[in-house]
């Protein structure tokens, strides 16, 4: 073996394959960790994103800056602080640039940076970037000794192990990485709401995580959209871990010709919308999502609008319930608070976050305040030195004549005046110009100035106290210049307890049903006020034969009971009722609710809840029946359940809501009413077929049931469109079964009676033809009569048209 063979033979040391695998793994392991894929907590960013700013501010690239090339960045960050592939740092700050991704941009771009479409940035020499002004506090007072340096990578320059981070960049703007064994996925935050939790954890640092989400409530994404639930805010805020539920934003609205489109204007963080578009796309294909009829992506620079035009048949609100649990409209957003604390991986709850950034901000403060003052003392030290001189100039100049060499004269001041090195050396440094007595003043102003701020830097490193003040007023200034109102909305329940209704506004609508079983809703606002005897306007357009039959109104949360005339009940919400315009005839009530052949819709009542109270009803032979609600609320809702048994000639055709305590009041089309107490009627079950109400005349039947409260007045309405108001006391109470009184003088003119319904002089009421013509009168403008009148003129009538339904407009809180 020759001496070369025997050297290399010396550095060879024999261990175990799995102690040198183990142990090279866990160097690698921990370098990924601790050098590419978690952030450090105090400033909330990772290496090569810290060093991505340190290299734009070598640039001097400073929002006012003109922008420059991206490749000269990511090439000057590769050669001087992080040396990997240029492209792997583009994309870093490309990412930093998206405000889709980013809260608050660190990276002001310019050109292509790529879209929430999902699209990719252009090539680095075709982008231009510079600091935005989030960067530039970030990097505030780095030149001040605030933090830690190390050599770079090559040892040819310092780079900082975490920046001063005046703005608090881990909440604020989140951070997302994988690295070996561990991954971290921190939300971002409204800048209001965490400065707000800094200073009241600063002032109070007892406070307890319920008592931060007073302030810092949740999550704020760049992208909107909707958190359904707090359960797992709370979970991530308390443990550092928890699973919270997104959601984007989606109307439903009207289209021509009777359709609806859902509008999807938001999306949930990090979803991009052509993934969103090809997902339902591809859900339609399959067959595994119907009534979608086209997808039409009109995003511009106003914003997000994915149209998804429905077919006519469909049902807006069950696509849409569709598309919240198969796509990526709802999903989630898994919290995971880990991040590097003094270099060791740690899962933070919020409040222990926050309190990282306190101290750190603390430190930051504190080393700033001692270089302040060092650099006051310093400054200070020559000035004394300074005002020696001039106190002494004719000697000074003397000694500085008389000596050979700057050496001799620095040596004799000092040992002349007690001067130091440094004094001496600023004083033969000293210019001419120096000497004059203005130049003097301003010597003596700036000392009397320096002794103040080194006052103040030492009162401030005496007393904690007034460093955090000087955090919490940095973070009011941050607040003032860049704070905004939150984007993302919070609904208070949670993704599997929210039901259609939590998403959908509530709003009065009214509901129209055709002869033909045609149903529509519209909002009520879209019928204006008129004075009696008006023309009204259109509410639907005929087709063939078809009339409007009933008209009433709700509100898009209320359930909808539908009486058929075979005495069968189906339910719906209100909001699955469809969308028309003004002229549509509507959706067929078969296509909503498993109506039989033969059935028709006779009657509809609006139910807030199924609470106490009875459902009274009423036959066109006079039969009326009373049940308590609650034996209809059962989940079979579109198949229909018996609410009353009926004889083969008669049918169901009034309902009305009762308490068990009131007086009911029934109405003929020949102008007959009898008013009884309700209790005469006993409760029965579904089943019962009911017992006689009213004593009918020949060719008469029921038109109305009246519910009337005390003090409330009957308006009656005939079908040639006139109608009175009478004072309910001038119906005397008689007995169920009899033939009652008049109330309404029947004539040629005024055709039969059509309707009726209990009012105040404060209602409004709606009126509706066969051939689709609405109007909205206030009561107070129709005459109060006595019952023995014929009436005034409520809308003036087509010569072949006919009232059909008279409705009162709810008010807020009504049923």
């Amino acid at each position: 073996m020759n001496k070369m063979e025997d050297s290399v033979a010396k550095e060879i040391v024999l261990r175990p394959l799995h102690d040198e695998i183990a142990e090279s793994y866990m160097d690698y392991a921990m370098s990924v960790i601790t050098a590419r894929a978690l952030p450090d907590m105090a400033d909330g960013l990772k290496p090569v994103q810290r060093r991505v700013l340190v290299a734009m501010n070598d640039l001097n690239l400073t929002p006012t800056a003109k922008h420059v090339k991206s490749a000269k960045v990511a090439g000057d960050t590769s050669g001087n602080y992080h040396p990997h592939g240029t492209e792997a740092i583009y994309l870093t700050f490309v990412r930093m640039a998206q405000n889709f991704n980013y809260r608050y941009p660190l990276v002001d771009g310019q050109g292509n940076f790529g879209s929430v479409d999902g699209s990719p940035p252009g090539a680095s020499r075709y982008t231009e970037v510079r600091m935005s002004p989030m960067a530039v506090e970030m990097l505030e007072d780095l030149e001040k000794e605030t933090v830690g340096f190390v050599p770079n990578y090559d040892g040819t320059r310092q780079e900082p192990t975490v920046l001063p981070a005046k703005f608090p960049n881990l909440l604020c703007n989140g951070a997302s990485g994988i690295a070996v064994g561990m991954a971290t996925n921190i939300p971002p935050h409204n800048l209001n709401e965490v400065a707000d939790a800094i200073s009241l954890l600063i002032d109070d640092p007892e406070t307890t995580v319920d008592e931060i989400m007073r302030v810092l409530p949740g999550p704020d994404f760049p992208t909107y959209g909707l958190i359904l639930g707090t359960s797992g805010i709370r979970d991530a805020y308390r443990t550092g871990r928890g699973t919270i539920s997104v959601q984007g934003r989606a109307v439903v609205e009207p289209l021509a010709g009777g359709r609806n489109a859902i509008l999807i204007t938001e999306l949930p963080y990090q979803v991009t919308k052509s993934s969103l578009i090809e997902n339902v796309a591809a859900m339609v294909r399959q067959r595994r999502l119907e009534g979608i009829a086209n997808i039409v992506d009109e995003t511009d620079k106003t914003g997000m609008r994915i149209v998804i035009e429905l077919k006519r048949d469909a049902t807006p609100q069950r696509v849409l319930n569709h598309l919240y649990r198969h796509s990526a409209l709802r999903s989630t957003f898994g919290v995971i608070m880990l991040g590097l604390v003094q270099g060791v991986p740690r899962t933070l709850n919020v409040k222990q976050a926050l309190q990282v950034y306190i101290e750190h901000r603390k430190s930051v403060v504190t080393r700033r305040t001692k270089f302040e003052l060092a650099r006051a003392k310093e400054r200070a030290h020559i000035l004394e030195g300074f005002r020696i001189a001039l106190d002494n100039l004719d000697e000074v100049i003397a000694i500085i004549r008389g000596s050979q060499t700057v050496a001799e004269a620095r040596d004799t001041l000092m040992e002349r005046f007690g001067l130091t090195r440094a004094q001496c050396q600023a004083v033969l440094e000293l210019t001419l110009q120096r000497l004059t007595g203005l130049e003097r003043k301003r010597i003596e102003e700036e000392y009397t100035e320096l002794l103040k701020t080194i006052a103040q830097l030492e009162d401030i490193l005496a007393d904690v106290k007034k460093v955090s003040y000087i955090i919490k007023h940095e973070l009011a200034e941050l607040k003032k210049k860049y704070g905004d109102e939150r984007r993302t909305k919070i609904i208070p329940k949670e993704a599997e307890n929210i039901s259609d209704e939590d998403l959908i506004q509530q709003e009065d609508m009214a509901v129209t049903v055709t002869r033909d079983g045609y149903v529509k809703r519209m909002p009520l606002d879209i019928y204006r006020v008129q004075g009696r005897g008006g023309r009204g306007i259109v509410a639907l357009t005929k087709k063939e034969e078809d009339s409007v039959e009933r008209l009433f109104v709700t509100t898009t949360h209320h359930v909808l009971l539908f009486f058929t005339t075979r005495g069968k009940i189906y339910q719906l919400k209100a909001y699955e009722v469809p969308l028309g315009s003004r002229q549509a005839r509507g959706m067929a009530i078969v296509n909503l609710v498993q109506v039989e052949s033969g059935e028709k819709v006779t009657a509809v009542m609006s139910v807030k809840d199924f609470g106490e109270g009875y459902v009274f009803m009423a036959t066109k032979r006079g039969v009326v029946k009373r049940c308590g609600l609650k034996e209809f609320d059962t989940p079979l809702r579109t198949k229909g359940i018996i609410a009353l048994s009926l004889a083969e000639d008669d049918e169901l055709c009034r309902v009305r809501r009762t308490s068990g305590k009131d007086q009911v009041l029934l109405v003929t089309s020949g102008g007959m009413a009898v008013r009884f107490k309700e209790g005469e009627v006993r409760s029965m079950g579904r089943q019962a077929a009911g017992v006689r109400g009213v004593l009918l005349g020949k060719g008469d039947e029921i038109v109305g049931l009246a519910v009337p409260a005390k003090g409330e007045q009957l308006l009656v309405v005939s079908e040639k469109g006139y109608g009175k108001r009478t004072s309910i006391e001038e119906y005397r109470l008689t007995s169920r079964g009899c033939r009652g009184v008049k109330t309404l003088r029947v004539n040629e003119k005024t055709g039969k009676v059509v309707g009726v319904c209990p009012i105040t002089e404060e209602d409004e009421v709606m009126l509706i033809t066969g051939k689709g013509i609405v109007i909205r009168v206030p009561v107070k403008k129709i005459s109060a009569q006595g019952r023995i009148t014929s009436g005034v003129r409520l809308i003036r009538l087509d010569e072949a048209d006919r009232v059909r339904s008279v409705a009162k407009v709810v008010r807020q809180g009504e049923e």
